[in-house]
């Protein structure tokens, strides 16, 4: 049974999350108009699509939604250019050619659109797949789950496609997908769902922090999603180092050129916390100023107490309720966070 209600400004990656079998399809297949929901109401923007209290119901041919299924579903008889040709030429565009071009370019396709879907990898017909539903102009872009079936290597060489066509041509994404490492580094607003609710939405950086999240995927991931910036490389300690508003962080070398965006998620069982600056010399290399904002009982663990700080963007900490009391920790006190460890979004499986 989907039961799901969700009001959200639609930009950027809306990505749904959520085990296999709780509804992220089915919600999907609604949007799209290829299934009906009783007592359904849709409204995107100022256009009604569905309200069933008044009979109303667009149909699917005149939603304006491009949808890239699991499995590709490329035309074995036609080659890349007249696979992605199909839906472009259904739409008048001004600059149509231009459009075309851009696309193909984004998607790096420019090198074998005379090769016909055989002859692709799984990656490339991927890559096809979207640039196809991307040329029929779509309000709306529905993807669900278009890298199943590849591997964590594969999905993070597609990923950035996949990020560049959605900043360049600014076409608001609903990406389906059960897998952890799509949904950190796409999402900018994300919607957890489970036996076809959506228990949790908002910001990537609000769903990491939520209660709920725990209460569904495990205490384990609840924690802080940063974007960072890679300022430098320490070739003598095998160390890069990254920007965070006016902080740095250290974390073992990564492969990334200067300037490069990295998406990080910081656990809050591995922030500790303390009152005054440590003056002895300790293991930990990452040690922020922050400031207590609140603290919550742990949903998991009563002898647990989650602190959220504020370090120019939230952070938080799990500690035990006998160290909050002992540090009498309280709102709008400054402490210093020790952070043990710290993932890139790229590297879940």
């Amino acid at each position: 049974t989907l039961n799901a209600e969700l009001d959200i400004p639609i930009h950027g990656f809306m990505v749904m999350f959520g085990r296999s079998g709780s509804g992220k399809t089915t919600f999907l297949r609604c949007l799209s108009g290829l299934e009906r929901a009783p007592d359904g109401y849709l409204k995107i923007g100022n256009e009604i699509w569905q309200d069933e209290s008044q009979g109303i119901f667009i149909p699917a041919s005149e939603r304006q939604v491009g949808y890239v299924f699991q499995d590709t579903r490329l035309f074995p008889h036609l080659n890349v250019e007249g696979n992605l040709r199909y839906g472009f030429k259904r739409r008048v565009l001004k600059n149509g050619e231009r459009f075309f071009s851009q696309v193909v370019d984004i998607m790096d396709l420019n090198f074998f659109l005379d090769r016909y879907p055989n002859k692709l990898s799984g990656g490339e017909k991927k890559r096809v797949a979207v640039a196809r539903a991307v040329l029929a102009s779509p309000r709306l872009l529905l993807m669900d789950e278009p890298l199943v079936g590849l591997d964590s290597k594969l999905k993070n060489k597609i990923l950035p496609y996949f990020q560049r066509m959605q900043s360049e041509l600014n076409i608001p994404v609903f990406y389906v997908t059960h897998s952890l490492n799509e949904s950190l580094q796409l999402a900018n607003t994300m919607l957890l769902m489970d036996k076809g609710k959506i228990v949790v939405t908002g910001s990537i950086e609000d769903v990491f922090l939520s209660p709920d999240l725990g209460l569904h995927l495990g205490q384990a991931l609840v924690g802080s999603v940063l974007d960072t910036t890679v300022a430098r490389q320490d070739e003598e300690f095998q160390l890069t180092i990254l920007k965070f508003k006016e902080q740095t962080l250290y974390v073992p070398r990564r492969n990334v050129a200067l300037g490069s965006k990295l998406r990080i998620h910081i656990r809050a069982e591995d922030v500790t916390l303390a009152i005054a600056p440590i003056q002895s010399q300790t293991s930990v290399l990452n040690v922020l100023p922050a400031w207590v904002v609140t603290t919550r009982t742990s949903s998991k663990d009563n002898c647990k107490v989650e602190v959220e700080l504020d370090i120019g963007s939230p952070l938080l900490a799990t500690i035990t309720r006998k160290s909050l009391s002992q540090l009498n920790i309280k709102s709008g006190q400054k402490v210093y966070a020790h952070i043990k460890a710290i993932r890139m979004a790229h590297e879940y499986d």
